[in-house]
């Protein structure tokens, strides 16, 4: 990697580290939930024009894509700009839309899930652009909406739309700085089961639906039992827990006309949206209430206006450790951390389950900040992890096409 000068790119990164400090800052400053991230785009738009992009521009779903240089070879790093709501405020020790800045460390909603991503992003390629690190590529700096609504529905978007077409995708979401190269997918489920209404004053005469679905119930927890059979080396095993169950009747003095159940299904390897409703479907509590499965729908509007539906299905992706992504990655995390990254998997969902799960792009991750203080209360990112992750974002575009031939 000689020619990529990984001293001159560890020196612009922390040289341009208080820009990126102060560009986080500005974005965690920007209340910026799923579907209404619109004046987060803005400053991310600005940012990448101060710094010099040679185009940006913003798709009909509200995704902002940056781009510097012209090669066959399209890049892509990728981060949302979307964040979770605070929730109880008591729990925060900071403000959460102040960016707090404290003994290194960044503090507020969004530092680590995943503005920090974007803001190293965008100056990683600024570095690129600034020391003509070119190839036969184009590096291209997506920020992304709707993920924590619905993770990857910007990315079917973008592909399939024909915004952008990448060779490579890596996400910046948090690795704490290691190189992740997949995750288990997962999938919304909802179980109803129908019920007759009566007086409450005499039950007998009705059939109370909650009632069917307490056998259902049981059998899902043991079913969670089960999955731990086809736990995979890697990714671990499949999961399935109740996340919410409610229930209709005329009044509280009348027995329950419906029960639902909602499901929150985690995948692994070699499991799929059709085998997990059929293990539901199976279960004697579903058989025996004629409940109904369904996987459920997403169809919210974007900042924009645009609604993009898309079922609420999330497949499990992996890209293997000798995999063109993935050696390039730990090539250019090798060179920005001065050592050989750690290499895992991410815990929770991210935008590679489009373009990897369903698309087949290669994917691979790298990101500043601990997924282990997303959405939390203690959301916070170490300055020196946009540092080093600056680094990387400018090493991998070359690292990937020597890879790869």
């Amino acid at each position: 990697m000689a020619d990529v000068k990984p001293a001159e790119i560890a020196r612009l990164a922390e040289q341009y580290t208080p820009d990126m400090v102060r560009f986080l800052r500005a974005m965690i400053a920007i209340p910026s939930e799923s579907a209404g991230e619109q004046q987060v785009v803005a400053c991310i738009r600005a940012e990448m024009e101060r710094v010099g992009f040679d185009e940006v521009k913003i798709d009909g779903l509200g995704n902002i894509l940056g781009r510097v240089g012209s090669g066959r070879t399209v890049i892509a790093i990728d981060g949302h700009v979307d964040t979770v709501g605070v929730g109880d405020p008591a729990t925060w020790k900071v403000d959460p839309y102040r960016g707090d800045l404290k003994d290194g460390v960044i503090y507020g909603r969004g530092a680590s899930d995943q503005e920090a991503g974007i803001a190293a992003a965008v100056h990683g390629a600024r570095i690129l652009k600034e020391l003509g690190l070119f190839g036969d590529f184009q590096l291209w700096v997506t920020g992304t909406v709707l993920e924590e609504d619905c993770d990857g529905l910007c990315w079917q978007y973008i592909l399939k739309e024909g915004v952008l077409k990448p060779d490579v995708v890596v996400i910046t979401e948090p690795t704490n700085l290691a190189v992740y190269r997949g995750h288990r997918g997962r999938m919304e489920i909802e179980v109803r089961v129908p019920g007759r209404s009566c007086h409450g004053s005499a039950p007998e005469r009705g059939v109370n639906a909650v009632y069917g679905m307490a056998p259902i119930i049981a059998d899902i927890e043991r079913l969670n039992e089960r999955l731990a059979a086809g736990a995979d080396p890697f990714l671990g095993k499949g999961s399935v827990t109740i996340s919410e169950i409610r229930s209709t009747s005329p009044s509280l003095c009348a027995v329950a006309d419906s029960c639902t159940i909602h499901l929150d299904r985690r995948l692994t390897r070699g499991e799929t949206l059709e085998s997990s409703v059929a293990e539901i479907a199976a279960l004697a509590g579903v058989r025996r209430a004629d409940a109904t499965v369904k996987v459920l729908d997403y169809a919210r509007a974007a900042y924009t206006g645009l609604v993009y539906p898309t079922q609420k299905y999330y497949p499990t992706w992996l890209q293997e450790e000798e995999a063109p992504a993935v050696r390039a990655a730990v090539e250019a995390a090798t060179a920005a951390l001065g050592h050989a990254p750690a290499v895992g998997k991410w815990t929770f969902s991210t935008n590679g389950v489009a373009t990897c799960g369903r698309f087949g792009v290669p994917t691979v991750g790298f990101g500043p900040a601990n997924e282990i203080y997303a959405h939390s209360p203690d959301d916070q990112c170490p300055v020196e992890h946009l540092t080093r992750a600056a680094a990387f974002y400018a090493a991998f575009p070359r690292c990937f096409v020597g890879v790869r031939g």
